[in-house]
C-alpha cells in the first residue's frame, strides 16, 4: 500500500474540504429519505473520511479528527433527539474555534499564521511578520463573521442552503478576503523598498 506525504497542498485542501462529503451526503439524503437517514449517511461518510485518510496517508490529521469527531458526536446527538440542528451546527463550532485559535496564537505570542509559514521553513523580516500578525487577528474576525452565519444557517435556512454556505460559501469568501489581504501585504511590501 503506497502512501502520500502530507505536504502543505494536501493540509490545506484538508482544512477546506475537511468535512464536506458527509455535508453533501447528509443534504442529498435527507431531501429525500428524510432526517434520520441523512444523519446516517453524513456520519458514514465521516468515518469513510477518516477511513481514507488512513489509508493514503497512513496517517489522519488533526483538523480531520477533529472535524469529523466533532460531526459523529453532534449527529449522534442529533440521532437522539431526532434533529438534524446539532449535525448543521458542526461548521459553525469549527469555524468559531479556528477564530478563537487564531486570535489565541497572537496573545501567545506567537501568531498561527507565521507559526505555520515558519513550520515550512519560510524566514520572514520583522515587518512581514507584524503584517502577518495583523493578518492573524483579522482571519480571526472573518471566521468569527463566518461562524454566526453558520449558526444563523443552522437555525433558519434550509439544509441546501446551509450546505451551500458550508461547502461552497466558506471556500469562495476565504479566497477572496486572502486575495485582497494578499495585495494589501504586497502593496506594504513595495512601500518598504
Amino acid at each position: 500500500m503506497n502512501s502520500t506525504p502530507m505536504n502543505p497542498k494536501n493540509q490545506a485542501a484538508g482544512l477546506f474540504f475537511a468535512g464536506l462529503l458527509p455535508v453533501i451526503a447528509f443534504t442529498l439524503i435527507e431531501e429525500y429519505y428524510g432526517t434520520l437517514a441523512g444523519l446516517v449517511a453524513g456520519m458514514v461518510f465521516g468515518v469513510g473520511e477518516i477511513a481514507w485518510e488512513l489509508y493514503k496517508h497512513k496517517k489522519v490529521q488533526k483538523i480531520t479528527w477533529f472535524g469529523n469527531g466533532l460531526l459523529l458526536l453532534l449527529g449522534g446527538i442529533s440521532l437522539i433527539s431526532s434533529e438534524g440542528i446539532w449535525f448543521k451546527l458542526q461548521p459553525a463550532l469549527m469555524e468559531g474555534f479556528f477564530a478563537l485559535l487564531l486570535w489565541g496564537s497572537v496573545i501567545m505570542g506567537k501568531p498561527l499564521l507565521v507559526y505555520l509559514a515558519e513550520q515550512q521553513g519560510h524566514q520572514f523580516p520583522d515587518f512581514i511578520k507584524s503584517r502577518m500578525k495583523g493578518l492573524t487577528i483579522r482571519s480571526g474576525f472573518f471566521f468569527a463573521i463566518h461562524t454566526g452565519l453558520a449558526v444563523w444557517a443552522a437555525l433558519a435556512w434550509s439544509t441546501r442552503d446551509w450546505a451551500l454556505l458550508k461547502g461552497i460559501g466558506l471556500t469562495v469568501s476565504f479566497i477572496l478576503y486572502l486575495g485582497i489581504e494578499g495585495l494589501l501585504l504586497r502593496k506594504s511590501v513595495l512601500n518598504q523598498k
